[in-house]
């Protein structure tokens, strides 16, 4: 068992280390705003999200960006509150092409259905997802235009930040979703990309449609970033890149209970057990293990008290390890102010509620904007 022991957190070391090396090896995007060329459309699902939408379309009305270039189609996906008319009335202040459309459903997968939806009727080769409880940054589309200038790129990923008040509920996801950014800028860095997010996501419609879009993962209700994220890199891996700009980062916001953000993670890791590659399905492995080894210490304390300078020894050893990778992201997205308060409590939690999440994922079903989904 020790030797088994030695093994997870030697491989689990080697991960993180590398993942935080990969990081700081990726540049972070300076380059002069190039003259606005790229035309955009833009494409945002929504199901009553009459609370978030004033917050997006503030910040859309103060993109910096030529009016002309951009389209802005939003899908309603049957929503039963006052989304649409919130909209509606705030058209006049956007002063750029927007559509409202309904979504269209084709498959179990609302929101892949929606994407494809504004897909057929997009005017422009550049498309560009994002969430409906998302707030844009004014260089957005500034800063991807000239990326894609300087890149030549057929996807680019871009980060995700949170915007978490100072308690225990918002933090412990911002600690989860900041490791989460870190790895997915970090696999870049190795030359394993394997992560990205749709509220940030932007690719080329022509390559959407002959790569077929979400064909073959419709029955999947998540996924709509990373098994279409799959296919690109399947498809050229070279033309996949990250953009890692401060000034291109998109902020939404943690889940507001408790139960809320375990159908959010119900849904994401639902959809771990279709990844394609082999690796990554073995990262996830790792990390589970280690995490149920950290609950079996837990209980072992339960039944023999001095047992725990072993638990003391695992959990410390953990925590000392993530913070290689922890430190390098949280500077990026500068949520160094509320980190440390929260980090040891959070990473005392981790382990429970992963493998919680791991375990509802596989037997339950989930909720997710009012509708009820299974694996």
């Amino acid at each position: 068992m020790i030797w088994f022991l030695i093994f997870l957190f030697a491989a689990y070391a080697m991960l993180i280390i590398s993942l935080a090396f990969g990081f700081t090896k990726v540049d972070e995007y300076k380059g002069k705003d190039k003259k606005d060329e790229t035309t955009f459309s833009v494409i945002i699902p929504f199901r009553n999200e009459a609370t978030n939408l004033p917050n997006l379309l503030k910040s859309i009305s103060e993109l910096n960006y030529s009016k002309d270039l951009v389209e802005f189609i939003f899908v309603d996906d049957a929503s039963s509150d006052t989304s649409f008319t919130i909209i509606q009335s705030f058209l006049p202040n956007l002063n750029m092409e927007v559509q409202v459309i309904k979504n269209e459903r084709t498959s179990n997968s609302p929101k892949k259905d929606a994407i494809s939806t504004a897909i057929l009727i997009a005017k422009h080769n550049w498309i560009i997802t994002t969430d409906a409880d998302c707030i844009l940054p004014q260089s957005w589309l500034k800063k991807i235009n000239s990326f894609i200038h300087e890149k030549t790129p057929k996807m680019v990923v871009a980060p995700v930040n949170y915007n978490a008040k100072n308690n225990l509920l918002a933090q412990f996801q911002l600690l989860d979703f900041m490791s989460m950014q870190g790895t997915t800028i970090g696999g870049f860095g190795i030359n394993f990309p394997f992560l990205c997010n749709g509220a940030n996501l932007a690719y080329k419609k022509d390559d959407f449609v002959k790569l077929n879009g979400f064909e073959g993962n419709n029955s999947m209700a998540s996924g709509d970033d990373i098994f279409l994220f799959e296919k690109f890199l399947e498809y050229d891996k070279k033309s996949v890149v990250v953009l890692k700009s401060k000034e291109a980062v998109v902020t939404t916001f943690p889940q507001e209970t408790w139960k809320d953000l375990i159908n959010q993670r119900t849904r994401w890791a639902a959809k771990t057990s279709q990844l394609k590659s082999i690796r990554v399905q073995l990262i996830g492995l790792l990390v589970m293990l280690l995490n149920l080894f950290i609950i079996l210490s837990f209980m072992s304390v339960a039944f023999q008290w001095d047992s725990y300078p072993i638990l003391f020894l695992i959990l410390g050893l953990k925590l000392i390890i993530d913070l290689g990778l922890f430190i390098p992201t949280i500077w990026f997205f500068n949520n160094e102010r509320t980190f440390f308060k929260w980090y040891i409590i959070s990473g005392v939690l981790y382990p429970f509620f992963s493998v919680f999440i791991i375990f509802n994922a596989l037997f339950f079903k989930y909720t997710w904007k009012g509708r009820k989904f299974k694996k």
